[in-house]
């Protein structure tokens, strides 16, 4: 099922997805020190939200690669575009629903976690 052309890609979209999270990370140890406990658990939430979906994305866009392989690799990437989008709609309104959260961390971490993978051409060659 899992093809040897695609290892590289999947391990740079892991690369993405470690940087992320330190980048979340070290923003919500910021946030502690700043604004307190309850605006760095919203930060921390915020990562996750944005960083989760493309775990998911990234096990599904890069499982086939190659001309043979060509259909499978198109209907994977669509599949792992579609739950990266429902999963972030379903994480948002759980987070927003269950957590008593302080909506300017979260979403400013949301968005920093975003953000990081246009930057991540000046951290990997690849």
């Amino acid at each position: 099922m899992n093809n040897k052309l695609a290892s590289p890609y999947r391990l740079a979209a892991f690369k993405l997805i470690c940087l992320q999270g330190v980048v979340a990370l070290f923003a919500a140890v910021i946030i502690f020190i700043g604004l307190g406990v309850e605006a760095s658990l919203s930060a921390l939430a915020g990562g996750a939200v944005a960083i989760l979906p493309h775990c998911v994305f990234a096990l599904y866009a890069f499982r086939f690669m190659g001309a043979s392989r060509a259909e499978q690799a198109y209907n994977a990437l669509k599949r792992g575009n579609a739950l990266k989008f429902m999963l972030t709609i379903i994480l948002f309104a759980l987070v927003l629903k269950h957590f008593p959260v302080v909506l300017l961390p979260f979403f400013s971490i949301y968005v920093l976690a975003l953000f990081t993978g246009l930057f991540a051409p000046v951290f990997f060659k690849h």
